[in-house]
């Protein structure tokens, strides 16, 4: 499966039988998702305030709050069109009808084939894209389009420079950039004249800002080559 553009996109899974919440996460993992779990209502309600992830894969039979009503409250009181999988043991057309009136993108019934499941979110993914237009990493979250960077669910405070940074690295996740490359992709026709020693202050500077926040090490020095992004 291509992961082309599906890297860092971030995935709730919101399940109360830990074995599913098991083989979910090897299976998005394996496919380059940022997995976070739920394994009742009321965490789902918590976790999709705090992260405001890219899909949603929805079990109905909940303790505490029901899928039904985490759905409801998704689309009509937070007015959040991000895309939700229902993924269910309920299987009769009734059930089916009411899911996708409810906002449901897709609807999976309980057995069902992870191999299939991922074709289906990243089909959704693809379909929805403009819903989210962000990157997540084991916490570190990216909005381009606001501008904005979260870390565990806090904003952190960066410069224009400093995110334009944090950006490029996020779109280059494990990979060594050299500072030229950093250059190229900040300022794509490389009009600024900016030094080496300038990329290497602005890093220190957006490496203190989130290491006030995390024990994480996401941006590490390779010696020689330039810096790398650490996605996991």
């Amino acid at each position: 499966m291509s992961q082309s553009g599906l890297i860092g996109k971030s995935v709730l899974v919101v399940e109360d039988d830990p074995k599913i919440r098991q083989l979910l996460r090897i299976y998005l993992t394996k496919e380059g998702y940022e997995v976070l779990e739920a394994e009742n209502g009321l965490e789902a309600k918590e976790k999709i305030q705090q992260y405001d992830p890219c899909i949603l894969i929805l079990d109905l039979m909940l303790p505490k709050v029901s899928g039904e009503e985490i759905c409801r409250w998704v689309r009509e009181d937070l007015q959040n069109m991000m895309p939700i999988i229902m993924l269910t043991a309920k299987v009769s057309e009734k059930d089916r009808i009411q899911g996708f009136k409810l906002g449901a993108d897709d609807y999976v019934v309980k057995p069902f084939s992870p191999a299939e499941l991922m074709v289906r979110i990243e089909a959704v993914l693809r379909r929805t894209a403009s819903r989210c237009g962000k990157l997540s990493f084991t916490g570190l979250t990216i909005k381009p389009v606001k501008a904005e960077a979260w870390l565990n669910g806090e904003l952190l405070e960066l410069t224009h420079f400093e995110f334009k940074l944090l950006h490029t690295f996020m779109q280059h996740p494990n990979q060594v950039l050299s500072r030229q490359q950093i250059l190229s992709y900040i300022y794509e026709n490389n009009e600024k004249s900016v030094s080496d020693r300038t990329i290497d202050v602005h890093i220190k500077h957006l490496r203190e800002k989130l290491k006030q926040k995390t024990t994480k090490d996401y941006i590490q020095t390779v010696r020689g080559m330039g810096y790398k992004f650490v996605a996991v």
